[in-house]
């Protein structure tokens, strides 16, 4: 039987007037994997803090079992700022004894990319206090992980982490014995680690078995049974595990729904996206030309993130770009902008970028923009617009669209300087829509939003018509709202990924594991090391030319989806049409086969 490690009994927190949390009694056993989710400001870090007893409760009582080894990741480290990396992380372990020790170096290698650090200036030597925020967060993970626990606490530790790094958490935290408990926002996260989830809730806190695809069966069912009146939030949710359903069932790693119940909650839930609808909605208001890259290379200071890279963004494409830190995701997407900005006179330092006359450009940085603090949440929006056009005949007023993005009818009278910053988060996301743009760019989207509010977002974006590009390290994110995934590997090159981040990870995963066991001693012959190079050379060129046809093949079946709706009272016109459409995925998917052959010798 597992033993008890902390017991909650009949727990209480009140902030001001708000009551967080009322009355909740809860336990964690050894073993237990527990993810917290909820709104913003519903009390889930409350929550938690008040499980390490950080945190004294109002009423009730929180109890640990004798001798509990607890390792807790706050939002706020508490790093010495003179100490060195090496101080905090490995304390006074000399360097025999530490790189001896496979757990050690396992977090190293998973959290910063290798033993020495890369990307540090003086590797295990450097001093923390001028360090970032995200760096310093990851040697608090790092401290905490190396240490042995019965049970960990973690609030939102995939902040500041890329696709790889959250990929290499989850293993490990899957491989450890220590209980554990996470507040996260990351949906794949919390599938692939987690098997029990607590869901705060106006007070309470209510408690499934299973990952997150199991809790949003388990909610929607709950909500049926019911009959709650939140008639929307409900649909959403049913919208959700529809995705989930019809996804690849690899989605987790040991799929638990109850088939047949949940086939029967969803049977009358269509897709998210009518792509085809979109796709000739988005060529009518967009034309042929979205954004064409031609040549183009990309520096940051002397150097050099992109090189000759062509490429083309259409009407309707909808791309997510993933790629390791630093490899030229971010200055991609700026160089693009400016392009638009400026009307074709600033250019990349090399090459160019040819931008559409209808493009409406709506770019969401990592970097909340300011806003005047005394403006109200509704008054900041009402600025933009008063109606928002969101396609398929949907509109929205701009006190609406506030109360999708979860700002209810009192929140939007709150200055925008009370906001937090999820909240000023949501508010950005929201004055962009609003401004009815057919091109989006959002570079990390679902920083500190919420989950229902990245379902609210997923869902405005499922009938949105435009070209968008995604960077995100939220893979949930981006698999649910692009079609496509383009990558960064760090070589200046960017390739189209078909089978989307699971082949990033495995490629990424074969570059270090080539890298590793190079052997500087044994020097391979020249005749075969020239005809090798020549190999790749010659497939890197097949493969940018095969990309340049799937481009044009892209934008051909945009034109042919605009000559469809041009003749849809042309019964003959149309079949003529849609079999050449069909003739044109046939093409795609044998270049995309020979594609994928080519990555391989590349």
């Amino acid at each position: 039987m597992a033993v008890n490690l902390v017991n909650v009994e009949n727990v209480s927190k009140v902030y001001g007037t708000r009551t967080l949390l009322d009355g909740i009694s809860l336990g964690v056993s050894e073993g237990d994997r527990i993810g917290v989710v909820g709104r913003n400001g519903d009390g889930k870090t409350t929550l938690i803090r008040m499980l390490a007893k950080l945190e004294e409760a109002d009423s009730g009582r929180v109890t640990h079992s004798g001798g509990l080894r607890m390792g807790v990741l706050t939002q706020h480290d508490s790093l010495d700022p003179a100490a060195t990396v090496r101080h905090e992380v490995i304390r006074d372990l000399a360097d025999h004894e530490w790189a001896g020790n496979a757990k050690i170096r396992d977090v190293l290698t998973g959290l910063f990319g290798g033993l020495d650090l890369p990307g540090f200036p003086q590797g295990l030597d450097t001093v923390i206090g001028p360090l970032s925020g995200g760096e310093r967060r990851r040697i608090a993970l790092a401290k905490l992980l190396i240490d042995e626990q019965d049970m960990i606490v973690l609030d939102e530790p995939t902040n500041h982490l890329d696709v790889e790094g959250i990929s290499w958490l989850a293993r490990h935290l899957q491989a450890r014995r220590s209980a554990l408990v996470c507040v996260t926002h990351d949906r794949w996260f919390l599938d692939q680690v987690c098997t029990r989830m607590w869901d705060v809730q106006r007070g309470d806190v209510h408690e499934y078995e299973g990952g997150y695809s199991d809790y949003v069966f388990a909610r929607a069912e709950r909500e049926r049974i019911a009959a709650t009146e939140e008639v929307k939030r409900q649909n959403l949710v049913r919208k959700e595990l529809a995705w989930l359903r019809r996804g690849a069932p690899a989605r987790t790693s040991k799929p638990r729904f109850r088939v047949e119940a949940a086939n029967e909650l969803i049977k009358d839930v269509p897709p998210p996206r009518d792509s085809s609808e979109l796709m000739k909605f988005a060529s009518s208001r967009l034309g042929r030309t979205v954004f064409d890259l031609e040549d183009v290379s990309v520096q940051a200071g002397p150097k050099v993130l992109l090189e000759h890279v062509t490429w083309h963004l259409g009407p309707g494409d909808r791309i997510g770009l993933v790629g390791v830190n630093g490899a030229g995701k971010t200055s991609l997407l700026r160089a693009m902008a400016e392009a638009w900005r400026t009307e074709g006179e600033a250019q990349p330092a090399g090459g160019r970028v040819v931008v559409g006359k209808t493009v409406k450009l709506a770019y969401l940085s990592q970097e909340v923009g300011e806003l005047d603090p005394n403006l109200r949440v509704l008054e900041a929006v009402q600025r933009v617009r008063e109606r928002v056009d969101l396609g398929k005949g949907r509109e929205m007023t701009a006190g609406q669209l506030c109360e999708t993005f979860g700002f209810n009818k009192e929140k939007q009278w709150t200055p925008v300087g009370d906001l937090s910053g999820g909240e000023r988060r949501r508010l950005q996301l929201l004055r962009l829509l609003m401004d009815e743009p057919n091109v989006l760019f959002l570079d990390e989207p679902t920083n500190d939003l919420d989950i229902e509010t990245l379902t609210q977002l997923e869902d405005v974006l499922d009938g949105w018509p435009g070209s968008m590009i995604v960077i995100s390290h939220d893979r949930f994110f981006v698999e649910r709202t692009t079609d496509r995934v383009f990558a960064l590997l760090g070589d200046a090159t960017l390739r189209m990924l078909p089978r989307g981040i699971d082949e990033y990870l495995e490629r990424r995963a074969r570059l270090e594991e080539a890298a590793a066991s190079s052997a500087p001693a044994a020097a391979p012959k020249p005749a075969t090391t020239e005809k090798s190079a020549a190999d790749q050379r010659a497939a890197k060129k097949e493969l940018q030319r095969i990309e340049r046809q799937l481009d044009k093949i892209s934008e051909r079946e945009s034109g042919l989806h605009a000559r469809i709706a041009d003749n849809a009272t042309d019964f003959a016109k149309v079949a003529e049409l849609d079999a050449e459409l069909r003739g044109l995925a046939g093409e795609r998917e044998d270049l995309e086969l020979r594609w994928l052959e080519l990555a391989e010798d590349a």
